[in-house]
């Protein structure tokens, strides 16, 4: 493979840079023991080298099992780290994808980095293992998130949609399940209709509910084999339901995830906090500023029960931001423009 750096236009005076502005420039080697990777490494017509190029701004030739790396010093840096991270994947069975290395291009720049993709003396890549994947954090904030989640009690995740607050909660609870370190899991959420009116729904009380579950249940299919989802919702194991049902229990051995929980009332937020029973874990993940109940944020339980709990011991409170969206690359730029500059 070889391209040709893109063509660079011509002005009438460019003004030399100042020494003190002046981008150095570097070019780096760098090459792959398995020859059997490189063509998942390259992608399909170097479709992966082609998006580090455009996200890093340099100029990538492969020449047999090496890769030459040319452009900004601090840019090749960071193409390298990406490029041996992308490797590192495939040489341990993980996937290789755009959003896997749109999240390793984000996070080349922080300095968990090495811990996340490679074994170091001070423990173990950071993941989650469940029956159909395994799962690596797509960022900084999300490696936080998934110590927080095999740390503390009960975890605040808050933060907009495509962050993955859910569904990591949901793969930490399935990972238990599996290993036997809890006997159930329960997921939760209000049924609050997100700024229309749905009328009259048919159906059983479970049909009722169900449309505004679906979230849940996609991440369930996504972690366990559909059949094991079914024989354990079946037999108790699994058990999805709106918070109203949580009044008068007590949830003991559960792993316990109420989501969108900006729409739980205060009165319903300190209900559900209250089921906490012994060898549980509780996650509570909520955006702030979708809030869908009569009386706005100020009703809100969420925000009133982070305020009252934030630092109590047993307790981790997450907040990702817009940079965390690990959907595709546009629905973080959708965020940050509905958030404004005051985010």
């Amino acid at each position: 493979m070889a391209r040709k750096p893109a063509s660079k236009e011509t002005t009438a005076f460019t003004p030399p840079p100042s020494p003190q502005r002046e981008i150095r420039r570097a070019q780096v080697d760098i090459s792959f023991d398995n020859q059997s990777l490189l063509g998942a490494l390259f992608g399909q017509f170097d479709a992966n080298l082609v998006q580090v190029e455009n996200r890093l701004g340099v100029f990538i030739a492969a020449r047999g099992n090496e890769l030459h790396i040319e452009g900004p010093e601090d840019s090749v840096a960071r193409a390298r780290d990406v490029l041996k991270a992308m490797y590192d994947k495939l040489a341990i069975g993980q996937d290789l994808d755009q959003g896997a290395i749109e999240a390793l291009i984000a996070m080349s720049d922080e300095p968990t980095l090495d811990g996340i993709v490679d074994a170091e003396p001070k423990g173990p890549p950071i993941m989650i293992r469940t029956r159909r994947k395994t799962i690596v954090p797509r960022s900084a904030m999300q490696a936080t998130y998934m110590r927080s989640l095999v740390r503390d009690d009960i975890i605040f995740a808050l933060g907009p949609a495509g962050t993955g607050k859910t569904y990591l909660a949901v793969a930490q609870a399935v990972s238990q399940l599996i290993s036997g370190s809890v006997q159930r899991l329960i997921l939760s959420r209000p049924a609050v209709e997100a700024g229309e009116k749905l009328g009259f729904l048919p159906g059983d009380m479970k049909e009722k509910v169900d449309p505004y579950l679906r979230p849940l249940y996609d991440a369930l299919y996504d972690c366990m084999p559909p059949e094991q989802v079914e024989r354990r919702l079946a037999s108790g194991e699994i058990e999805i339901a709106p918070i109203a049902f949580m009044r008068g229990r007590t949830l003991a051995d559960a792993f316990v995830i109420l989501d969108e929980a900006q729409n739980t009332t205060r009165e319903q937020m300190k209900m559900f906090l209250t089921r906490f029973g012994q060898n549980s874990r509780m996650v509570i993940c909520g955006d702030p500023r979708q809030v869908d109940i009569p009386g706005g944020d100020g009703m809100s339980g969420l925000a009133d029960a982070v305020g009252k709990l934030e630092g109590v011991e047993g307790f981790g409170t997450i907040r990702f931001t817009a940079a965390d969206v690990v959907r595709h690359p546009i629905v973080g730029r959708i965020v940050e423009a509905y958030e404004g500059p005051s985010s």
